[in-house]
């Protein structure tokens, strides 16, 4: 049998992305999990990989609003090797810190990162009328690797710098508007096929509502503008 063998590419950077964020590295250095309740994540994840590997289910849903667990579990040493050059590690959860991400791939990265670990969420600030607030968030246990991806997203996307904070114990990496519309447009405009589709939907509905409003030279939302 031939030796399998892994560079970098859109679809392994979006793989990539994904177990550092959900994803994990077993202690025998062959076997890699990725858990997912987004079955469509980890049917991106076999497309990226290039393999159809099976997926199971890990966990049923026990109460009304829990939703059930799926699982892509495999082992591959040539892959298992190929994410310990990149700067993962098994127990990574709180010990990752800055990976070695080539710049071609770092948006199809970032993106697996937001698939995996990324949130959003917008409302409308009662103080002026009509005016959209929304934001884009990641959430690691580890602050070095927020930095990390944060000194990249200035880097190479021009973002600011965000805002850093902790809550419940886990590190949050939050942009404002200017920034999430930076930052979505760079992760979708080469993303094929690999993205959860609810999330970019929900992403560019918030953009298109920010870019149907009129703007006071204050910056402040007055109404918006008829689609």
């Amino acid at each position: 049998m031939q030796k399998r063998y892994y560079e970098w590419s859109p679809g392994i950077a979006y793989c990539v992305g994904l177990i550092a964020s959900d994803g994990s590295l077993s202690k025998d250095g062959r076997h890699i999990d990725l858990t997912s309740v987004d079955y469509e994540q980890l049917e991106n994840f076999c497309e990226g990989m290039g393999r159809a590997l099976p997926i199971s289910s890990k966990s049923k849903a026990r109460k009304a609003n829990e939703q059930p667990a799926y699982r892509v579990q495999f082992s591959d040493v040539a892959f298992y090797d190929f994410l310990l050059l990149v700067g993962l590690t098994p127990n990574k959860s709180k010990t990752m810190t800055r990976l070695n991400v080539p710049s071609r791939c770092y948006v199809h990265f970032l993106r697996g990162v937001f698939d995996g670990d990324g949130s959003y969420y917008g409302y409308y600030d009662k103080r002026w009328r009509s005016s959209f607030m929304f934001y884009l968030t990641i959430t690691s246990a580890s602050r070095p690797f927020l930095e990390f991806i944060r000194e990249k997203n200035v880097q190479h996307l021009k973002t600011g710098i965000g805002a850093l904070n902790i809550a419940n114990g886990a590190y949050i990496l939050s942009y404002a508007k200017r920034d999430t519309i930076i930052i979505a447009e760079n992760m979708y405009r080469d993303a094929s096929r690999l993205f959860l589709t609810r999330k970019r939907a929900k992403l560019e509905g918030f953009i298109r509502e920010a870019k149907n409003a009129i703007i006071t030279p204050d910056a402040r939302v007055v109404k918006l503008a008829d689609t």
